[in-house]
């Protein structure tokens, strides 16, 4: 899926979370690793009753999603 179909950060975060104007939101955690998980952000929401917050995972064709990209698995070819 691409970022045009719309799988950006910004419209996950308003999908999941549902922050308005008056709501704070922050990126409490942000990781750019080379591990299999790759890019992630954690976002949280500040409520009355308290925080809330999802990881979002950054995928190899640049969408966002909540849950983390596949791992790259060994193929074999025959030239």
């Amino acid at each position: 899926m691409s970022i045009a179909s719309g799988r950006t950060l910004r419209s996950l975060v308003h999908k999941w979370l549902g922050p308005t104007s008056g709501t704070p939101v922050k990126v409490t955690r942000f990781n750019r690793g080379q591990s299999i998980q790759g890019t992630c952000v954690h976002i949280e929401l500040l409520l009355q009753s308290g925080p809330v917050g999802l990881f979002f995972f950054r995928h190899g064709d640049g969408s966002w999603c909540v849950f983390p990209p596949e791992s790259e698995r060994p193929v074999m070819r025959i030239h």
